[in-house]
């Protein structure tokens, strides 16, 4: 840490979380990684097949998922009355906001952080895993884009790992990847102590720096090339975590990152109109919907050959 005495203590103190956090859910990532085949096409010559020093980081939310993966989360330990009512109308607005605005509010996100903290709090994580698998099937399974998921599929395809990199907590990020077919999850890492959770974090929520931070953690620890790596995101805020690989790409971007893209010359794709994924997503990814979960996009390729 002497390389950070330059900084004043607050933005110390605020860097040093940032690298907890990043290290913990690289670590949390690797342990809970499975390497699973599919087949899908992105661009020509990109991904480069067999290259095993390239990887591809998706941002979750609005990225591979439509809306917060966490509202969802909660939705589900709602129904299985893990809290009350009133708490549900702070989810289900907090998701409405998320949704209509397209981005990520601080503010929203750290309320909703901690309604999950003190929710979990208690709780088991085996029990928490075994529950996200279920409310994947009821709420996040329709809500993957298609597109992005055909992005991922190509990676996979051409022998490169995938993992999801997310503020959502690293047990709700695995199940979610796990379901995909992708190799892991990198999550922010609630505090367990014999395998029950206590309602603090390790470091901080895995947004923003922390991100970069942890995809540069397991990019050391697995042998990673990151000028060969591609990373994906809808949010301005993940622009740390872009600017660390050669292949950065904005998906929905929402206003600052399109500008931003722009300017520096990234590859944009965009699957929010239902013309644009039929076009662009859907052949490619309807296969992985059976296959990995992703219902919306079996029903939709079957539609269009009826």
């Amino acid at each position: 840490m002497a390389a950070l005495g330059w900084l004043t203590p607050r933005r110390r103190s605020a860097t040093a979380r940032s690298v907890l956090a990043g290290e913990a859910s690289a670590e949390a990532a690797r342990k809970t990684s499975q390497d699973h085949e599919l087949t899908g096409d992105l661009e020509p010559q990109f991904p480069v097949h067999g290259d095993d020093k390239a990887a591809a980081f998706f941002d979750l939310d609005n990225t591979v998922m439509q809306g917060a993966a966490l509202f969802h989360f909660g939705r589900g330990l709602y129904k299985r009355k893990f809290f009350e009512t009133r708490d549900l109308a702070r989810f289900a607005w907090q998701q409405a906001w998320f949704r209509l605005a397209g981005i990520e509010d601080p503010e929203h996100m750290q309320d909703a952080r901690d309604s999950a903290l003190s929710i979990v709090k208690g709780h088991r994580v085996a029990e928490l895993m075994t529950i996200g698998e279920e409310i994947y099937d009821e709420y996040m399974a329709e809500r993957i884009w298609p597109g992005t998921r055909a992005l991922a599929q190509a990676h996979l395809d051409a022998g490169q790992k995938v993992w999801l990199v997310t503020a959502a907590p690293v047990e709700v990020a695995t199940v979610i990847a796990r379901r995909l077919g992708l190799t892991g999850a990198l999550g922010t890492v609630s505090e367990s102590i014999a395998g029950v959770y206590t309602g603090k974090l390790v470091g901080e929520p895995l947004h923003g720096p922390a991100k970069a931070e942890a995809v540069r953690a397991l990019a050391a620890a697995e042998g990673l090339d990151l000028t060969r790596c591609a990373a994906y995101s809808d949010s301005h805020n993940d622009i740390p975590m872009l600017s660390l690989v050669g292949h950065p790409y904005a998906i929905n971007p929402d206003a600052k990152l399109r500008k931003h893209a722009r300017a520096y010359d990234w590859r944009l794709r965009d699957y929010r109109t239902a013309r644009k994924a039929a076009k662009v997503g859907l052949p490619a990814a309807a296969g992985v919907g059976a296959v990995a979960g992703g219902t919306a996009a079996a029903i939709a390729l079957h539609r269009r050959r009826r």
